[in-house]
């Protein structure tokens, strides 16, 4: 009886003094970006230190996640079998092909609702699993659970932004910052931060408060210095459905007259409606063709206002919009078709080809 005492104490004790983990580097990280910019994730810009035990190396980009590392896999070819993971017990770089991997277990995910931790010993798995849970997989295994969840990491990540970020970013911005950056100048969101911090753009503010304003401007302000950008009011209605725009953010599309009036749309469909049949709706009989300036979209993975004209639409997919069927509008073909095979999508079809039997 003693002795089931004792062993329950010793393992009360163990528990309240083991180390909870950590994703934070407890040595000195391996860092193989070149220049200020290799302490930040190339796709997010979290800093690597902080999430170094769920990192990624291609080539000379280092990535925070698994899921950084499939949304750049989009816009970016990617040697996989070359790709280095770091092992989350020694904090060494190795080979993610040759990895063990715990996926879901209850460490919180690095952008993303679930955790993908690797290792290099599959004793060193098992044993986490057994402390931590989740369940043993290969890299493979990994890798098609984060493009399975993408689109979800993508909109959780997004709500997150939208609600913490943005705000103190903006807030930051407008009372610490000199507005003399030209954003079109940079290539990625570290490249961004390095010039803020190094230029002194911003004073007195801590890798929290640069982090807020660096996403703010790449993700805003960054969109509003290129030629597109979709201007909207919360008095704007679809004028095919009659639906105010404003509350579909991620779908609003946008015809730009050379006057400078723009109608707003609820999705791609409504949109192409008008632009095939204008008259039914309205009195727009001077709302020809010729008189378009512009057809702003968004892309459906990165939600930046892309022109609409050499955009890739994908036809028939599970995915539906504020008036359900949808085309879904991409910048580049390869996102099209990964967006197809993914969602069961029936054709991709460039603006010009769309028609009237697409929209039905």
């Amino acid at each position: 009886m003693l002795k089931k005492v004792f062993l329950a104490l010793l393992l009360i004790f163990t528990a309240i003094n083991a180390e909870p983990f950590s994703k934070k580097a407890s040595i000195e990280p391996v860092l193989v970006q070149k220049g200020a910019k290799k302490m930040w994730c190339t796709i997010c810009g979290m800093n690597l230190k902080m999430f170094y035990k769920t990192s990624y190396i291609a080539g000379d980009k280092q990535y925070c996640s698994i899921r950084c590392l499939v949304a750049d896999m989009k816009n970016s070819k990617i040697d996989l079998d070359s790709v280095k993971v770091i092992d989350a017990k020694t904090q060494k770089p190795i080979l993610a092909k040759d990895a063990y991997f715990v996926i879901g277990s209850d460490i919180k995910g690095t952008m993303s609702r679930v955790s993908k931790l690797a290792f290099k010993s599959k004793n060193e798995a098992e044993n986490f699993i057994k402390e931590h849970g989740g369940k043993l997989a290969s890299f493979k295994e990994a890798l098609k659970e984060a493009q399975k969840s993408l689109d979800r990491d993508s909109s959780m990540v997004k709500a997150k932004k939208e609600k913490m970020l943005y705000p103190m970013g903006k807030k930051i911005f407008s009372k610490k910052c000199k507005d003399t950056l030209d954003l079109d100048k940079f290539n990625a969101v570290n490249e961004l931060k390095v010039a803020i911090r190094d230029n002194n753009i911003c004073k007195n503010i801590n890798e929290k408060q640069l982090h807020a304003v660096a996403i703010y401007l790449w993700d805003n302000k960054k969109n509003r210095n290129s030629n597109f950008d979709i201007n909207i009011s919360k008095k704007d209605k679809c004028p095919v459905c009659g639906m105010f725009v404003y509350k579909y953010p991620k779908w609003i599309t946008q015809i730009v007259y050379r006057d400078k009036n723009r109608l707003s749309f609820d999705g791609v469909k409504d949109m192409m409606k008008f632009y095939f049949n204008r008259t039914k709706y309205g009195k727009y009989e001077a709302l020809t063709k010729n008189n378009i300036s512009q057809i702003l979209v968004r892309d459906y993975y990165t939600q930046k206002v892309i022109d609409g004209k050499s955009a890739y639409f994908v036809v028939g997919s599970d995915i539906k919009g504020p008036m359900g069927d949808e085309l879904i509008p991409f910048k580049d073909e390869s996102s099209a078709k990964t967006f197809l095979k993914d969602h069961n999508g029936k054709k991709i079809i460039k603006f010009s080809e769309i028609s009237t039997e697409d929209l039905n």
